[in-house]
């Protein structure tokens, strides 16, 4: 498979993330679809790597990096979804006045 392949599957999925993240009105979906827009870009940037330095780690690196990133992220979003359910005892986004002032 060329690095085409590669590209056009990480474009489809970070096309897919994205329209989840805009169109879920459950925080968790929005989480997940940023999740799968990471994983996107962590595709592309192990594809890229292959194919201009296939003896380097620089792009395999930064993928690490951003997986560590992406589970940081999921971690303080899952806590700050529990702690405002707690509150008001909805997941939904459009129900999230608490922080409105």
């Amino acid at each position: 498979m060329s690095l085409g392949h590669y590209l056009l599957l990480g474009a489809g999925l970070f096309v897919i993330g994205l329209f989840g993240a805009l169109t879920r009105r459950n925080v968790i979906g929005i989480l997940m679809s940023i999740e799968l827009m990471f994983n996107a870009a962590n595709i592309n940037l192990a594809a890229c790597n292959s194919y201009l330095h296939p003896a380097g780690v620089a792009g395999m690196t930064l993928a690490i990096f951003v997986i560590t990133v992406a589970a940081a992220e999921v971690v303080v979003g899952l806590a700050l979804v529990l702690a405002v359910y707690r509150n008001s005892a909805t997941a939904y986004v459009e129900d999230f006045s608490l922080l409105k002032g």
